[in-house]
């Protein structure tokens, strides 16, 4: 009841008495939507805006640093090439030579390191190592660390591994020398010995990692905002949180970086959602990450939805005050035009004028209405008479749907079977007939119950049966729920007809048919099943479609009254209803009547 009462007030609540009513509220929540749709368009364009910018400025900052890392890069490897090459006999002298202990040739060595370390604040180290002992580091000559072995440092085995080729190591602490402990990025390549062509030491520089941090923190990316730096190893070069990273206190989404190599992707985690935008350096191989908080980007949000706010409920009220001007200037004339409908529903076709001015839609809607009502009353009169015209056709047309020539044969058999003294038989013969004769020239109602529709189906399958002996035989199955039903007259019949004469006529066998009804969902359905030779579906379309022609219609039987009983049962019951075939060519033909399940009545006597 609760619920039944809840949509009634809800009807009710909706339920407008005036037209002008209707139009200011559905306008006014035409409004509204719009107005709701154009804050959250506006608010996430805003939004989307915002971020795009911001990913567009990120984007212009890590390319920047990357250009300056890599030109900074490149100047310590030329350093690195000019000292350590082949050409340079002195390093390669000292290192692999015999006479490498000259005095002359380190001090050379020496002062080469010398000049590179005072035009560099940032260099820390400058060596040269070789597997047979021997090394020189720094201008004043320090020493290795004798407590650490040179082949255990990852980034000495870079080197070696590498070929020749310039290495840049992740940033990390350089223990080797003897004394320090400095956090470094350390740059160098193997050097080639050339009495065995191996690659059998290296030279290396060791940068100070705060010149990479100080490139890094120019940029500023908010109060939350920060980058990393990270090689193609996964390797971390450079992070503001550097030793947290390294103590597994924080990890990084290194793969999605990596993966990345130029754009972005957003992250939340922990309830903080951030943008990290990349870009991979062709030069050395890495990629920076510049990582923005939203929530940081998003600050002005608030500030941003209370002025589209405020500019839509300004919206919405001019629009409320232009929404009542309308519709009262449109209600108007069809306030006008209702009083006349109202007599026109009173009966009143006469002197009956809409006069409006102006030529809009109301006018002619006006002029149309007036033209209506001049017609209206003819055109119900002759609908009538159309209507009842064809109920009338169509009875007519079913009612002289008996064959003259199955009349003159069963007249013909009753006469031979008296000459013969089957008395029985002209007496069943006989009474069929007349039963048949009493229902088909019957003046009743258009419908009659199932059970008597059946009657007299039974009545000419009984004549039918004699006629062919033991040529034909059927069965009949109804369910005795629906007999009392009701169902257009002359359905059946037809279509017994029609399988007798169109499929078993044409049987060497003997011919069987099968008739079953009963209830089907919220239908009723009713089967007429034979043996015959079957149908094809291109006769069954032109059965349905009204096209088979005069010589065909005599040639199969009672097509043409296929075709009205299925019109006449779409006519009563709607076009979901009528006749349908199922049919195979050889093995018979299935006929299906479906009529809606009606009340039951008083069988038709």
């Amino acid at each position: 009841m609760d619920s039944k009462k809840a949509k009634k007030e809800l009807g009710e609540l909706f339920h407008f008495k005036s037209i002008q009513s209707t139009m200011i509220f559905s306008f006014g929540i035409l409004v509204v939507v719009s107005l709701y749709t154009f804050l959250v368009i506006s608010l996430n364009y805003t939004e989307k805006t915002v971020l795009e910018n911001s990913k567009d400025y990120t984007m212009q900052l890590i390319e920047q640093l990357n250009s300056e890392i890599d030109s900074y890069i490149a100047y310590v490897e030329n350093i690195s090439q000019m000292v350590s090459s082949s050409e340079n006999s002195d390093v390669i002298n000292y290192l692999f030579n015999d006479y490498g202990d000259d005095e002359n040739v380190r001090e050379r060595v020496l002062n080469q390191f010398q000049v590179v370390q005072e035009t560099r604040n940032d260099i820390l180290n400058i060596a040269v190592i070789a597997e047979n002992g021997r090394s020189l580091i720094n201008a004043d000559g320090a020493e290795l660390n004798p407590y650490i072995k040179l082949e255990d440092a990852a980034w000495y085995q870079n080197m070696i591994k590498a070929g020749g080729e310039t290495v840049v190591s992740p940033s990390h602490v350089q223990n080797i020398i003897e004394g320090t402990y400095n956090w470094v990025i350390t740059v160098g390549k193997g050097l080639v010995n050339p009495n065995t062509g191996k690659i059998e030491g290296v030279f290396f520089i060791n940068l100070n990692y705060s010149s990479i941090r100080g490139l890094c923190e120019k940029i500023n990316l908010g109060d939350k905002g920060y980058l990393f730096i990270v090689d193609k190893n996964r390797s971390i070069i450079y992070h503001p949180r550097q030793k947290l990273l390294l103590a597994g206190l924080k990890t990084e989404y290194v793969d999605r970086v990596l993966d990345q190599k130029r754009g972005s992707f957003a992250t939340k985690d922990g309830g903080e959602s951030k943008i990290y935008t990349v870009a991979t350096s062709k030069e050395t191989g890495w990629t920076v990450a510049g990582v923005s908080n939203i929530n940081e980007l998003m600050k002005n949000k608030d500030q941003t939805k209370v002025a589209y706010m405020t500019l839509a409920s300004f919206l919405l009220i001019f629009a409320v005050i232009l929404a009542i001007l309308i519709s009262r200037a449109m209600t108007r004339p069809i306030m006008k035009l209702k009083s006349v409908m109202e007599e026109v529903e009173r009966d009143n076709f006469t002197n009956i004028k809409f006069t409006v001015k102006g030529n809009n839609e109301i006018a002619s809607l006006g002029n149309s209405f007036n033209v209506m009502t001049d017609k209206i009353q003819k055109l119900m009169e002759e609908n009538t008479r159309e209507q009842e015209e064809k109920r009338k056709n169509e009875l007519k047309a079913l009612q002289s749907q008996i064959n003259p020539h199955f009349l003159y044969n069963t007249l013909d058999s009753i006469i031979w079977m008296a000459e013969s003294g089957k008395d029985r038989e002209v007496v069943l013969m006989t009474s069929a007939l007349g039963k048949l004769l009493r229902q088909s020239i019957s003046n009743e109602a258009e419908k009659v119950s199932i059970e008597t529709e059946i009657s007299y189906t039974r009545s000419y399958l009984t004549i039918q049966k004699m006629r062919y002996k033991d040529q034909l035989e059927f069965e009949i199955d109804i369910d005795e729920a629906i007999l009392k039903k009701e169902i257009v007259k002359l359905v059946i019949q037809p279509l017994v007809e029609n399988s007798i004469y169109h499929g078993i006529k044409y049987l060497d066998s003997r011919g069987m048919i099968w008739i079953t009804g009963g209830i089907v969902g919220d239908d009723i359905v009713l089967s007429i099943r034979d043996n015959g030779i079957g149908i094809d579906k291109d006769t069954i379309t032109k059965i349905f479609e009204g096209k088979i022609e005069e010589k065909a219609q005599v040639r199969n039987g009672n097509h043409v009254g296929i075709y009205n009983v299925h019109n006449r049962l779409q006519l009563h019951y709607g076009k979901k209803y009528g006749l349908s075939y199922r049919s195979v060519p050889g093995l018979g033909t299935t006929v299906f009547i479906t009529i809606p399940n009606q009340e039951e009545r008083d069988e038709v006597q």
